[in-house]
């Protein structure tokens, strides 16, 4: 015997009132703390030393600049270049540069050895740096960085990071900084393509800096409080020791084999009750996407690398150095994609329950009034934009002042389109995960993506 119209209605809006509130509650508690976050005096880079890691696989339309600018910006630092196996002149640039320059490394790794993921590339490099350090060094008073090949650091951001909240106070052991699309305010980022392509490339690579510049350290402001920040694969400073407590001799170094390196990294700092913090008050620029299958193709993978951490779930629960708010705020993350399957597959089913409902129900408008059976429906979309679309405008709070109020709630609208075209990419990666299908797929550059 089926469920009554009025049965139907009164359970989709207590559900729609359930998600309402726990999304406002979740939402509130990022934004206060994130509008609140106010810059802090940098420190001194010159107190620590610094090695940079730049893990390539086919990065010759990039590097050669890259290491120019590093070498001019921050002398100090020694850059170590990691090869895997590329085809093309990688090598060549960085062995050109690191010609009359002690501080420019090339580590090559060569087949079938290389290609294993990003990981192993930064393995071979950790052990390079440890090989060549003196015997007297304080492994405390050494930073590892890691910078994609197309990474762009701020001036300042070594002296940022050795602030004395940061890594100038020993408690701290890793930092992660705030990711900027370099590309954002590119009119045409396709020169020979129409209006309507470049609309679309450029309002992709506007929502990619939102979701760096305002959700994700909305985030990981949240998490300060949780002692659980975590790292990500472009501007992230590690002291060696922190990384050598990790090292297992059967891993070859303190990374591991997800697909998503960088987050696994720092939930096991996490777990071996290392501190790791996060900084708005310096950045790295990478290039952001503006084709949506190589944005596809990124996200499938960091969700699937998020599925594969999961793995990491009894160790987390059975940990002694979390509190319970980190084992919590860990568990989320880790289950995330997870949650998102379900959402994806209930909410659509719900929402069409309601609307058939409100279509349907026309001859019981006595006892169930049209505005009422529209609820349901008109609330679930609210709750999706609202919970979405303030971004927007607290991306042109935080980030783009100069901006207008309009163009802010464009953004906002944008945001929520482009968070709710996520769903076919969780489950992509639940098919690859599904298949054991765990090749790490290398993002291509702008530069290398073909015409169309």
């Amino acid at each position: 015997m089926g469920a009554s119209p009025s049965v139907v209605l009164t359970a989709t809006m207590a559900l729609f009132f359930l998600l309402a509130v726990v999304s406002v509650c979740y939402l509130a508690a990022l934004v206060v703390p994130f509008l609140r976050t106010a810059p802090r005096e940098p420190g001194e880079a010159d107190r620590l030393t610094w090695h940079i890691l730049v893990p390539c696989l086919n990065e010759a339309a990039v590097i050669g600049d890259t290491l120019d600018r590093l070498r001019g910006t921050f002398p100090l630092a020694h850059v170590w270049v990691v090869d895997d196996a590329s085809d093309d002149a990688t090598a060549a640039l960085v062995t050109r540069r690191r010609e009359g320059d002690p501080r420019v490394h090339l580590v090559s790794r060569r087949l079938p050895h290389a290609r294993n993921g990003k990981g192993d590339a930064l393995n071979a490099a950790y052990r390079a740096v440890v090989a060549q350090l003196p015997e007297a060094t304080a492994p405390a008073d050494v930073v590892i960085g890691v910078l994609d090949a197309d990474g762009v650091l701020a001036p300042d951001c070594l002296d940022v990071v050795a602030s004395p909240h940061l890594l100038g106070d020993r408690a701290v052991d890793a930092v992660q900084v705030e990711v900027r699309m370099r590309d954002r305010d590119r009119r045409r980022p396709l020169p020979d393509a129409g209006r309507v392509r470049n609309l679309v490339a450029r309002t992709l690579v506007r929502m990619q800096d939102i979701e760096f510049r305002a959700v994700v350290p909305a985030v990981q402001t949240g998490r300060s409080a949780t002692r659980t920040v975590s790292l990500g694969g472009n501007g992230q400073f590690v002291r060696l020791d922190a990384l050598m407590a990790l090292h297992g001799p059967e891993r070859g170094g303190p990374w591991r084999g997800s697909l998503l390196e960088d987050y696994e990294l720092g939930l096991h700092l996490a777990l071996a009750g290392r501190t790791t913090a996060f900084t708005r008050d310096t950045w790295v620029e990478q290039e952001a996407l503006w084709d949506a299958r190589r944005l596809l193709t990124q996200r499938t993978r960091w969700s699937q690398g998020t599925m594969q951490c999961t793995r990491h779930l009894p160790a987390v629960w059975r940990s002694r150095r979390l509190a319970p708010a980190a084992v919590a705020e860990i568990s989320y993350s880790l289950l995330q994609p997870w949650f998102q399957l379900c959402v994806s597959a209930v909410c659509p089913l719900l929402l069409l329950l309601a609307l058939g409902h409100a279509v349907g129900g026309a001859g019981e408008a006595a006892s169930s009034p049209s505005a009422t059976r529209w609820v349901p429906v008109l609330g679930f979309l609210l709750l999706a934009l609202v919970q979405f679309g303030v971004w927007g405008p607290l991306y042109r709070a935080k980030c783009e002042p100069g901006a207008s109020w309009w163009r802010s709630a464009g953004w906002g609208l944008a945001y929520a389109v482009y968070v709710g075209c996520y769903a076919p990419v969780t489950w992509r990666a639940l098919a690859r995960h599904v298949k054991g299908r765990t090749a790490w797929a290398k993002t291509r550059r702008n530069v290398e993506a073909p015409a169309r």
